[in-house]
């Protein structure tokens, strides 16, 4: 499920920014970006965020900038001198031309950049966490209003299924029926005049009916759906039980269409099996 999250809290001496954003996954993946040196940080980012978050790729970033001094940029002085010093001496030994310009020098300043600047580690921990929590907020209301579109979207696609199970169901009760009255006919063309209380013929008709019957199916799949229906209107992490019910679902409406010989019942066989694949991929998005 997509969403997104951003908080800020601007503090005497730092801005601390922290960004969530998801996309969907099956599972639950947590990428964390931030300075290395605050590497240390990350086990609890990603603690936070799995107490949240059920599934989905989470990616958290994390920056803590300076309110006390302009561009917050802290130069080294002496170790700049050092490197154009060395830079110098190397170009004299070389024989190249070094005359560094303003720009040269930013971009050293840039490249030497200490990536430990900023919060210390005692204090980075109570700057970041109730920032983290309030962006992780800001990402699950946002995950909420998508999944309350996602349910009433599966709702009125389970209800398109429980319409084709209850025709399908009406078209398998006259299938004996038509059968036996198939039957005589064909009888009758080949010039066995037999009466539909012969034995032969009970027999006959008694052993398509169990080879036809899908009265266990039809029931399941009802149970399933209602099942799935529930789960539409669940306020908890349904996403892999509804994975499982359709995986089920599917298992009965093959069975049905193997089993039937009916070209209607075909059909919605097919129809039924379209709408489901639908269905699986908007799970998907479920938590």
């Amino acid at each position: 499920m997509t969403g997104f999250g951003r908080a800020v809290r601007t503090g005497a001496d730092w801005e601390t920014i922290v960004q969530a954003s998801s996309v969907n996954r099956k599972s639950l993946e947590v990428a964390v970006s931030m300075p290395r040196s605050w590497q240390w940080l990350e086990p609890e980012v990603t603690r936070r965020v799995r107490q949240t978050v059920q599934r989905g790729r989470i990616q958290v970033a994390i920056e803590c900038r300076s309110v006390r001094g302009a561009g917050g940029i802290t130069v080294d002085e002496a170790a700049i001198d050092g490197v154009v010093a060395r830079l110098a001496a190397y170009a004299r030994e070389r024989g190249h031309r070094f005359e560094p310009d303003a720009a040269f020098l930013l971009q050293l300043v840039l490249a030497r950049r200490d990536d430990r600047e900023g919060p210390a580690d005692d204090e980075l921990s109570d700057l970041v966490s109730p920032v983290l929590d309030e962006a992780l907020a800001a990402l699950v209301l946002m995950r909420d209003r998508e999944g309350e579109a996602l349910a009433a979207d599966l709702s009125a696609r389970t209800e398109v299924l429980r319409s084709l199970t209850l025709r399908i169901g009406e078209f398998s009760e006259a299938t004996v029926a038509d059968h036996r009255a198939l039957l005589l006919q064909r009888l009758n063309q080949a010039g066995l005049e037999l009466d539909v209380s012969d034995e032969r013929v009970l027999k006959e008709v008694a052993l398509f009916a169990d080879r036809c019957d899908i009265t266990e199916e039809l029931t399941r799949l009802g149970s399933h759906l209602d099942q799935f229906g529930e789960l539409c209107r669940s306020q908890e992490s349904v996403g892999r039980t509804m994975e499982f019910l359709l995986q089920e679902v599917g298992r009965e409406i093959h069975t049905v269409g193997s089993k039937s010989n009916r070209l209607e019942i075909a059909r919605l066989v097919i129809d039924f099996k379209n709408e489901l694949e639908r269905i699986r991929e908007q799970v998907q998005n479920v938590e």
